[in-house]
């Protein structure tokens, strides 16, 4: 799972921070928060055809390198391995996402990925991948709550003898749209259960190509803002930050592709936005 080389300083200066954070939760909070500031989260390969890879030296010539985006199993690899190479303790979790999931017994697969880390004796969750809002790193106590810097707070619950429930309470504006109503909604469960690369790469392959699921029916793109969230699905676009808050849908490709650039950082040309298929 280690990452045989990592350019560390090209990762720090792609999230734009001067120098290494310190070993300990406030360092693993801004980290994480940088990286989701700077990476935009994205399924724009699964919809042009070109398919997923998720081993170390892929996603970081996709998402450094290049500096494109990535969904969960792309952002969380390169998170995983830019904390190993700066000497945290850390390994992968993967999670059943329930955001927006109706409450009629079904239960979603397990189509994301997080990160355990373990800071002098504590464990910690930390997500850099999570496309549909920004949760920052929690210990991993029951009853635990923290804020984003959007508003929102975040509690992580016991499920069951050995799984855990992350549950979040904000706007919904600071979603992709998923979400939505008052009060404590469910995010995504997970347990703590080794995570083995042949688990990555089954559920990066269902993710990446059932039919019929999100990511292969949906044109996704998000970004954490400093104090909001900024989505575009499909032609869906919607931003919050503050108390400033738009939402609109876009139908002119042209437009798309700007925004693209400008809020996203997410440069595709006049033929790959064509291929999308949106317009």
């Amino acid at each position: 799972m280690v990452a045989v080389s990592f350019d560390l300083d090209a990762y720090l200066a792609r999230i734009g921070l001067p120098a290494r954070v310190t070993l300990d939760a406030a360092g693993l909070a801004r980290l994480q928060l940088a990286h989701r500031l700077a990476i935009p989260f994205e399924n724009l390969a699964v919809v042009l055809g070109r398919g997923i890879r998720i081993d170390s030296a892929a996603v970081f010539a996709k998402l450094v390198t290049a500096r494109r985006g990535g969904y969960c199993f792309e952002q969380n690899r390169l998170f995983l391995d830019a904390l190993d190479a700066l000497g945290f303790d850390a390994r992968p979790l993967l999670a059943r996402v329930w955001l927006g999931v109706a409450d009629d017994g079904a239960i979603p697969p397990l189509t994301h990925t997080l990160g355990l880390v373990t800071i002098d004796g504590d464990a910690w969750i930390a997500d850099a991948g999570f496309g549909g809002s920004y949760s920052p790193p929690m210990r991993l106590i029951d009853g635990e709550e923290v804020a984003a810097p959007d508003g929102a707070r975040f509690r992580l619950e016991r499920a069951g003898d050995d799984g855990w429930m992350l549950l979040r309470d904000g706007d919904s504006a600071t979603t992709d749209g998923r979400g939505v109503g008052a009060g404590w909604q469910r995010q995504c469960g997970f347990t703590l259960a080794e995570v083995m690369p042949a688990d990555l790469a089954l559920s990066n392959h269902w993710t990446s190509t059932a039919p019929g699921t999100r990511f292969t029916t949906l044109t996704v793109v998000s970004i954490a803002l400093p104090t909001g969230f900024a989505s575009l699905t499909d032609r869906a676009y919607r931003r919050k930050a503050g108390d400033k808050e738009q939402a609109t849908e876009i139908t002119d490709p042209r437009v798309y592709r700007l925004r693209l650039s400008l809020m996203f950082g997410i440069d595709l040309s006049p033929d790959e936005v064509a291929a999308l298929g949106l317009f």
